[in-house]
């Protein structure tokens, strides 16, 4: 006889049991909600890739290490989406001609790496994706990043709970061009310092020695008088933070350190940071990517600028955990249990629960033969809320007798009053 199949799941990722997706669709809706306000449109694209559109511009790191690749049945070579952002440039670009830009757009698809599994990673997840395509750097960047403000405060976040740090690509830029470092080696140091918080600092420092810069980018821009250009776009970054400060967001820094990790970052770059010491981790981040619709255009195409962030549903659940953040994931669940006094009353419950289904409310209907005794205690174990018997007596009088399980209260009421109290939540 052969081994049972084992019940746990692939190493890294997470079942849903329908109390954990009720959490997941709660976290959904409230982002949807918000987004909604701002004008976003939500789209959704196939977890199968071509390989080759993560190769050209996605980090490195992840192309290599966390990719999940294979051959397909016709020798092509597919991935599964570790990032959204390529699949959204090759979608902008598919049907750019038919498009009124700009665009805001936002996605909530799975995601899969290769990493190890630990606190707020694991090998797949659900992540939030907002884009606002079609307008160069300013006014579409300070909005994006208020947008992802609003959404933390949406949950109850405080901007004492988190810090948005921010640099720009700009910059980083035209510090490594001053400090000597140009093209793969100026690409080198920027992935470099994206990875300096997971390295040794003698490995880092070796690292860093190997590059042979004239002088430490970073502390070119923090001296950025020695050199005009670095001024110049030290001061953009800078200038952009007043306005966000002037916007209602007044808790954007600038850190140097930001990078990102993806090639295809062009502009403004930042990262959010929970400030709780027992969670001091970055939370998501984003940028400017304006060169990446191109790489699916063909030549002569007008570029098509981009901004955008990505916010994962592990750490957005882990910020709200530490915060002591509610969340309500009873919205989706049944508000009535029907009890059946027995098995002949079951076609009148399901015909009184329809008439109640069609007017909003959220009804679950016993199909045992158990007593009325045994009913109410699986609703109870369901977290059903409310329990009506309902049979031939009901059905005659017109009336039930409504009990709030969780303190065992009950009352009368006319049947034709019933859907208004499902409707306000009693």
């Amino acid at each position: 006889m052969s081994e049972p199949l084992s019940t746990d799941p692939y190493k890294g990722v997470r079942d849903f049991y329908p109390a954990d997706w009720a959490r997941e669709v709660a976290l959904f809706a409230r982002i949807r909600e918000v987004l909604a306000r701002w004008g976003y449109e939500e789209y959704n694209a196939s977890p199968l890739e071509r390989a080759e559109i993560y190769e050209a511009k996605s980090s490195e790191e992840i192309v290599r290490d966390q990719t999940y690749t294979f051959m397909d049945r016709g020798d092509r070579r597919v991935t599964l989406r570790p990032e959204m952002t390529p699949t959204l440039a090759r979608m902008v670009a598919g049907k750019r001609r038919e498009l009124s830009f700009p665009l805001r757009w936002f996605s909530l698809p799975n995601i899969f790496r290769y990493e190890r599994p630990q606190k707020g990673r694991s090998r797949e997840h659900y992540q939030l994706n907002v884009d606002l395509l079609g307008l160069p750097d300013g006014e579409a960047d300070i909005e994006v990043i208020r947008v992802a403000s609003e959404i933390l405060k949406a949950f109850g976040a405080k901007e004492s709970d988190f810090v948005i740090r921010m640099s720009s690509r700009g910059l980083l830029n035209a510090a490594c061009t001053a400090s000597g470092l140009s093209g793969e080696r100026a690409r080198n140091y920027l992935r470099l310092i994206d990875r300096k918080a997971k390295m040794t600092p003698e490995a880092f420092t070796a690292a860093f020695i190997a590059l042979t810069p004239k002088k430490d980018p970073l502390e070119l821009i923090a001296h950025s008088s020695e050199d005009p250009t670095v001024a110049l776009e030290k001061k953009k970054i800078l200038d952009r933070i007043e306005v966000l400060k002037a916007r209602g967001v007044g808790n954007a820094v600038f850190d140097a350190h930001i990078t990102r990790g993806f090639d295809y970052y062009t502009g403004t770059v930042f990262e959010v940071f929970d400030t709780n010491p027992a969670n001091p981790r970055s939370l998501f981040g984003g940028g400017r990517y304006d060169g990446l619709v191109a790489l699916f255009s063909v030549k002569g195409g007008d570029p098509v600028p981009a901004v955008g962030f990505g916010m994962g549903d592990i750490t957005l659940s882990d910020f709200l955990e530490t915060h002591q953040l509610p969340l309500d994931t009873k919205s989706g669940k049944p508000q009535l249990y029907l009890g059946t006094p027995s098995a002949s009353d079951i076609p009148t419950a399901q015909a009184f629960a329809d008439t109640l289904r069609a007017q909003g409310g959220r009804v679950f209907v016993n199909l045992t033969d158990k007593a009325l005794g045994d009913q109410v205690k699986d609703a109870v174990k369901r977290g059903i809320p409310l329990f009506i018997a309902y049979g031939a007596d009901e059905t005659k009088s017109q009336t039930v007798r409504m009990k709030i399980l969780a303190t065992g209260e009950e009352a009368g009421l006319p049947v034709s009053e019933l859907p208004a109290r499902l409707r306000a939540g009693s």
